[in-house]
């Protein structure tokens, strides 16, 4: 016969075990392209140590996207990373548009999608950017990317009910509003 007090007490070690696993649950990452798993340590451990990569991480949701002192960081890294293939205001050049609501992948729509784009690379000469910039600054350089976007709201799944509410497609001026260094997260503090 069973032990009635063991097996309750299995019952508990379980669920204590499982609820912890939850609580430390983080969103699961894929190659764009190949669906393969990416592998976040080939990034190395700079920029994944911020409260909002830690947000990201458990959530898919980039907190950027609401931090304006961050978007003037995202736009330097973007003009210096992204913006010879992408365009200035992310119009396109060589490498598809990204101020507009289609998407090449479909999934970038989202910002964990946008993420794995970045991160992984994608088809064509989207190489894997995790040797250039780290995954917070990607995380930057995504908001810069959601603030240029200039078309309807409805297409616009990465805002949230507040945001949809206060939002206003990019007017065309490409530069980020001044950022206020007593309120602008450390991380999103220029490197000089």
């Amino acid at each position: 016969m069973i032990n009635r007090k063991l097996l309750m007490a299995g019952f508990a070690a379980a669920a204590l075990a499982l609820g912890a696993a939850g609580a430390m649950a983080q969103i699961e990452l894929h190659n764009t392209v190949t669906g393969e798993p990416l592998n976040l340590s080939d990034a190395g451990e700079e920029g994944q140590d911020t409260p909002a990569f830690k947000e990201f991480i458990q959530t898919g949701k980039n907190p950027y996207n609401k931090e304006p002192n961050c978007l003037a960081n995202g736009e330097q890294l973007f003009l210096s990373m992204c913006s010879g293939c992408h365009g200035h205001v992310a119009e396109g050049k060589i490498g598809p548009g990204l101020n507009d609501d289609y998407w090449t992948y479909p999934d970038n729509n989202t910002d964990k999608g946008l993420f794995e784009t970045i991160f992984g690379g994608a088809s064509g000469q989207m190489g894997p950017m995790y040797g250039a910039v780290n995954p917070d600054q990607m995380l930057q350089i995504m908001a810069w990317v959601r603030h240029l976007y200039k078309d309807g709201v409805e297409n616009a799944v990465w805002l949230d009910d507040e945001q949809k509410a206060s939002f206003k497609p990019y007017d065309g001026h490409s530069h980020a509003p001044k950022a206020d260094p007593a309120k602008t997260p450390e991380a999103c503090k220029a490197s000089e």
